[in-house]
């Protein structure tokens, strides 16, 4: 049972950095593909700015899910990292590069440099969103045996299975940031830009569609257990989530209501991945379970209140920063729309209310889990401070989110 809540908060974690550390990448192929000229520079500037607030916070995902992992799976974690050391070693440098590149962009603006940097970053936010679901195509297509490089260093990710499931990642990747990236532009108002990457995201989410349903085919042929998972139970139902709610995405961004449809591409993205582990399970690699895998009871308690603990403190702090990005808090002085005047007021007051049942909630469950011996009662602790975590976060947020912005009318920016 406590490897599965573990396990729970890895696949969350994974989860939202797919969502949106995947965006980020997905922003960097759409700088690549830009274009010449100023609309060229239009949308990369405007992909730019729309990662700024965000793209050092996306990371903490990864950094969670692998501290996560190696604590509660050691063995998995050390059998993943020496098989799977070309793939993972990429992707890391491929995250370096990129960060560097993102804060040189702004650091010059000679025509030769900006372009070695606007390469470097694009060709970084590809490869490293390949070579990660690369290795979860090797993981999936049981490619990774356990021990220390018990499988090949090639063969491993170098098959149907991950070239698919890298090919996959990068396309989510571009899917994501084209829809959150219209939704953006839709609120600044820069109907040009709107339009681009309105149509960017229809046509990306055509695309990652048929490739996921290519990669059907590929795993019947060359992953025939993670097939069977997909296409029975659990995982079936995960498939029929993420097309509904593709197909309603699509929907959603040809009506250019893009605020709804930023919350159906998450789901649909998110249902891939319950999918895949839904159709992993028993196993975690090979011959190994999730039970067999876990580490000892007392640390795998010790990671769920260390879970728990930091997120009473984190989600607050990134609700805070997400919800300033999604209502135009880091939006230009002259971007910014006047809020009503009798807004602050009356949204002070709620804050005070939701701050005080945070802490309550916050109190309740360190009592339930540190003073209660029961397990009844630890229950109820979790489910208390994951209360308290969603009370802080309405807390610390600023006003409500603004209208779809397709109902508004539109000025051309500029």
């Amino acid at each position: 049972m406590l490897e599965t809540i573990v396990l729970l908060f890895a696949l969350a974690g994974l989860v939202l950095y797919t969502v949106l550390g995947g965006a980020d990448f997905g922003a960097g192929l759409w700088q690549l593909l830009s274009g010449p000229g100023s609309r060229g520079r239009a949308i990369r500037d405007h992909a730019h700015h729309a990662m700024a607030p965000v793209w050092e916070a996306n990371h903490v995902w990864l950094i969670f899910v692998l501290t996560v992992a190696w604590t509660a799976f050691p063995e998995v974690v050390g059998s993943l990292a020496s098989t799977l050391t070309v793939p993972i070693s990429v992707a890391a440098l491929g995250i370096i590069f990129r960060g560097l590149a993102y804060a040189l962009q702004s650091a010059t603006d000679v025509p030769h440099e900006r372009r070695v940097i606007d390469t470097t970053f694009a060709v970084s936010s590809i490869l490293t969103p390949f070579m990660l679901g690369a290795a979860v195509g090797a993981i999936a297509s049981r490619r990774v045996p356990i021990g220390n490089a018990a499988g090949d260093l090639v063969t491993s990710w170098v098959n149907p299975t991950s070239i698919l499931t890298g090919c996959l990642a990068v396309a989510v990747g571009a899917f994501l940031a084209a829809v959150y990236l219209a939704a953006d532009a839709a609120r600044l108002g820069d109907v040009d830009l709107e339009h681009a990457f309105r149509l960017r995201a229809l046509v990306t989410g055509v695309l990652t569609g048929a490739l996921a349903v290519a990669g059907l085919a590929v795993m019947h042929s060359d992953a025939r257990h993670i097939y069977r998972g997909l296409t029975s139970g659990y995982g079936l139902a995960a498939v029929i989530v993420s097309v509904v709610a593709g197909l309603g995405t699509l929907a959603l961004v040809w009506r250019s209501r893009f605020q709804p449809a930023r919350l159906s591409a998450a789901v649909a993205v998110a249902a891939i991945i319950a999918g895949w582990a839904a159709a992993q399970r028993p196993t975690v690699l090979p011959g190994l379970t999730l039970h067999e895998a876990a580490a000892s009871r007392e640390t795998l308690i010790a990671v769920i209140v260390a879970v728990l603990g930091g997120g009473i403190i984190l989600a607050p702090s990134l609700g805070l920063l997400f919800r300033l990005l999604l209502t135009g808090g880091f939006d230009r002085p002259s971007e910014r729309a006047a809020a009503p005047p009798d807004h602050r007021p009356r949204y002070a007051a709620a804050a005070g209310g939701y701050a005080r049942l945070a802490l309550a909630c916050a109190l309740a469950g360190f009592v339930l889990l540190s003073v209660v011996e029961n397990g009844t009662a630890h229950v109820f602790g979790v489910l208390t401070l994951l209360t308290a975590a969603a009370l802080a976060f309405r807390a610390v947020g600023p006003a409500d989110m603004p209208d779809d912005p397709a109902s508004r009318p539109r000025t051309r920016a500029g």
